[in-house]
């Protein structure tokens, strides 16, 4: 469907040198693992054996056997017509791994024998271990495990037809921190601003793309939110069958339902007695877990200094929470909410949309979410690596001053000297505070980027969005 930037991760599995682990791909549901996957393989292998574990009941029982790798292919071969199993010329791939926990245990003999390559996908619930049933053992030491993520804003822009070359230059202004040229800077705000209404699950990209309807985008949204909302509270019994824990249930909806009015206030922390009279940290940070691991929230966590390492630093009851697609967010406020983004009125939820979406940047570059405050009043959107140097991140969604981080950077008993500030304005540098526009906050990693781009085989550039009735 979409180029997908997890393509380069498994080519570099695939051409590992040494014995080969099994990849194994984590991720929320309807983010395209099961498509990349099967691309990859059509592209890479000769011969591939698919297996879906939530569609084929047949396959389940072949693992409850013992977990020879011979036998199991002449069982797989039975089933599947056509499956061919050629050593060193074939890829099996085990889809919903989390639905036969012996599938995931005959990955280390699999291994072990090493004639074919191994892909398993599967949702982060279940592999995690919401599954009682734990199966014949993990296979530790026999797995390269890779976090995929909904699509980015750069690969949002390859979807949309975006040339390489504006991302090129894109990238080479952020480097030199030069301004980006006006006709380019305001198409990339606008298509940025679709991309907040959006969001990155490669099915509703695809019907934003087909379409330019929000109200179709927004009704896809709320589909799949009541789809992933069906899972809620769920876990696998004995015999591998969903059940439901019903006091957690309800937890996870109340944490799930309460973030638009939790990031709506002017301090963003989660707060517990929102939820109910006098509600506690230790009846509901079980629920919260749960949404981490389904992979749709991300934590932010306060910092009691900003020192390295950050990770020792934080303080894990106070946090704020922020949704893992920023559509999916967004279908989450009032009804016209897209509307009010694509126009510039953002009303009372601006300074949570805005930073919703760079807490998502950052959680699909693999950066732990960190921010900073003190009941002084000092507060900082985010801390995070950049180029290996701890920064203050200010997300402003209008051209507000950066007053906190001007007392931070100040200040020696604070391990920082660099600001970058998130806004709709163009690049522009005083002394240690960088003003960056939106759409560059995929291009803050904690390391150096490397341009290779050649402008001069570049043919064309495609530069203006199609702007939405």
């Amino acid at each position: 469907m979409f180029r997908r930037k997890i393509m380069a991760e498994l080519e570099a599995w695939k051409n590992s040198s040494g014995k080969k682990k099994a990849l194994v791909i984590k991720g929320l549901r309807q983010i395209g693992k099961t498509y990349s996957v099967r691309e990859f393989a059509k592209e890479n292998y000769k011969n591939i054996v698919y297996v879906n574990f939530k569609e084929n009941e047949s396959a389940k029982k072949i693992f409850d056997y013992d977990l020879n790798v011979n036998r199991i292919i002449i069982d797989l071969s039975a089933l599947i017509p056509d499956s061919r199993f050629e050593e060193g010329n074939t890829v099996i791939i085990f889809d919903e791994i989390q639905e036969c926990a012996n599938a995931r245990s005959s990955i280390k003999p699999f291994c072990e024998d090493g004639r074919f390559d191994i892909i398993a996908t599967g949702s982060l619930l279940g592999i995690k271990g919401y599954n009682k049933k734990k199966g014949k053992g993990v296979p530790t030491g026999f797995e390269r495990v890779v976090y995929m993520k909904p699509m980015d804003f750069e690969e949002f822009l390859w979807a949309k037809g975006i040339n390489e070359s504006v991302i090129a230059y894109i990238r080479e202004c952020y480097e030199n921190k030069t301004p980006v040229s006006e006709a380019t800077h305001q198409a990339m705000l606008r298509y940025f601003k679709e991309y907040i209404c959006v969001g990155g699950l490669p099915y509703i990209v695809d019907r934003f793309i087909s379409t330019n309807d929000m109200n179709v985008v927004w009704q896809e949204q709320h589909d799949i939110i009541e789809e992933y909302k069906d899972d809620f509270g769920k876990h696998l019994d004995e015999n591998e069958n969903e059940e439901i824990d019903f006091s957690l249930l309800g937890r996870i909806n109340r944490v799930f339902d309460s973030i638009p009015a939790q990031l709506a206030k002017e301090n963003k922390k989660f707060v517990f007695s929102a939820l109910e009279k006098k509600g506690r940290s230790e009846k509901y940070l079980p629920a919260i877990q749960w949404l981490c691991d389904f992979g749709i929230i991300n934590l932010c966590h306060n910092l009691n200094n900003i020192s390295d390492p950050l990770e020792g630093n934080k303080i894990d009851s106070i946090f704020k929470i922020y949704m893992q697609d920023s559509g999916l967010f967004i279908s989450m406020l009032d009804r016209d909410c897209a509307a009010k983004i694509l126009s510039g009125d953002l009303g009372f939820y601006k300074g949570a949309i805005f930073e919703n979406i760079i807490a998502d940047s950052f959680s699909k570059q693999e950066k732990k979410l960190y921010y900073f405050h003190k009941d002084s009043g000092l507060e900082i959107d985010f801390v995070s690596k950049i180029k290996g140097k701890i920064s203050l991140i200010e997300v402003k969604s209008t051209t507000g001053n950066t007053k906190s981080a001007k007392t931070v950077l100040k200040n020696p008993q604070y391990d920082v000297n660099m600001c970058y500030k998130l806004s709709e304005n163009n690049i522009g540098v005083v002394e240690n505070r960088i003003t960056i526009p939106y759409y560059m906050a995929f291009l803050l990693k904690k390391n150096k980027i490397i341009i290779t781009h050649n402008f001069a085989a570049t043919k064309k550039f495609i530069l203006f969005p199609t702007f939405l009735s």
